[in-house]
């Protein structure tokens, strides 16, 4: 049994590992190099109830925790689909936090149903291109008319857009400048992704290409306020109670490539003769080997105690941006390790482990920098003086 997990929790994960067996590198290969959304992978997982594995029973799902969504993303990345397995349904096992917690009861019994069966799928629009992590300066404004909001403005690296027929939507309501915070002010929304106001052009990118990420310009999108969620202002608050699990999700992503990492390296270096020898007899190449293994076991000890804390209702902060920065190292490093043991052939598709480093090397970057991850542990947790 994993270190901290239950039996319950144990079982999750083997069937976790089971139901995306049928799903091969080949198939995320192709997926990847076709820049075509993986519908059979998110069909697969809808069909088996996987997709909402933390929503309340109520509206269709699991009701489960944040532990068990860990596991089964963790199991997605390493079944060899990385971020592109992850990335099509990472939004839809925990991205609709802020509507179950502060959604109005006909906003949950609206739509909770239709995402976890897999019929609905949804988008978060929060980034801007001259926000960038600083939130409090987005542009994006909601202005009131009558029963409605009129929006506009401009969203960037908003994955799935394309594919999405509803978005999780972060606007202004009242100017920074006439608040008394920066983070008062913000209104969280969610509603339809109408094609006619909202005008969505995929980003080209490095890696990660089954799955769009996007800049969106909205343009006068008519919002109904029955499609707000919670109160007027107080979006900031209600996305911030997100971050710490989103973290931890994207934690475990990190964690199940650099799994997949390593054991594509491990099964090469015992196969590969060089000089007449394996060429993981060579301590040059073992070495990084067992240090990966080492690191990624540290880095899920950590990840456990984060998720652990998250479910049980304590403070999660530093555990989270923890688990996050510890996986994303051990994470990319297991991975550029296994493309150096492949050799020339790392660099091939045909050994996957490029794609790996590829997908990998977003968690460094995404949903917020190594920088500020250790920006927010020097203030919040030492007590250190911000620095920005």
């Amino acid at each position: 049994m994993g270190f901290g997990l239950t039996e319950a929790q144990e079982e999750i994960a083997q069937a976790a590992r089971e139901i995306v067996a049928p799903f091969d590198d080949e198939y995320w290969s192709d997926k990847d190099a076709s820049k075509e959304f993986p519908r059979e992978f998110y069909d697969h997982l809808a069909a088996h109830g996987w997709l909402g594995i933390t929503t309340p029973e109520e509206y269709g799902g699991g009701g489960m925790g944040i532990t068990e969504a860990t596991l089964l993303l963790e199991a997605i990345a390493a079944g060899g689909g990385a971020m592109n397995a992850a990335s099509s349904v990472h939004m839809t096992i925990f991205g609709m936090h802020p509507v179950i917690v502060h959604g109005s009861e006909e906003l949950r019994k609206e739509n909770l149903p239709r995402v976890t069966s897999g019929d609905l799928h949804v988008c978060f629009g929060v980034t801007e291109p001259d926000a960038g992590l600083d939130t409090t300066r987005i542009s994006t404004f909601a202005r009131r008319r009558g029963d409605d909001y009129v929006v506009s403005g401009r969203k960037v690296w908003i994955s799935k857009a394309v594919e999405s027929e509803k978005i999780l939507l972060l606007t202004r309501t009242t100017p920074r400048e006439e608040v008394e915070r920066p983070t008062d002010g913000l209104t969280l929304f969610f509603t339809d992704l109408d094609r006619k106001h909202v005008d969505i052009r995929p980003i080209r990118k490095i890696g990660r290409n089954a799955v769009t990420s996007n800049e969106l310009v909205i343009d006068d999108l008519v919002v109904p306020a029955a499609h707000r969620v919670g109160e007027e202002g107080k979006g900031f608050k209600y996305i911030l109670d997100g971050l710490n699990p989103e973290r931890m999700l994207i934690a475990a992503e990190a964690l199940g490539i650099g799994r997949a990492a390593l054991a594509k390296a491990t099964a090469y270096a015992k196969e590969r003769v060089v000089f007449d020898r394996p060429i993981g007899m060579n301590q040059g190449l073992q070495f990084p080997l067992a240090d990966s293994l080492a690191k990624l076991d540290a880095a899920e000890l950590a990840l456990r105690k984060a998720t652990w804390t998250y479910d049980q209702g304590l403070p999660s902060g530093r555990e989270a941006n923890t688990a996050k920065y510890l996986c994303a190292e051990a994470g990319v490093d297991a991975a550029d390790r296994a493309l150096q043991v492949h050799g020339g052939m790392g660099y091939s598709e045909e050994y996957h482990v490029g794609r790996y480093l590829r997908e990998v090397r977003l968690m460094k970057i995404a949903p917020v920098s190594q920088e500020m991850v250790l920006n927010f542990l020097g203030t919040k947790v030492l007590g250190l003086p911000r620095s920005y």
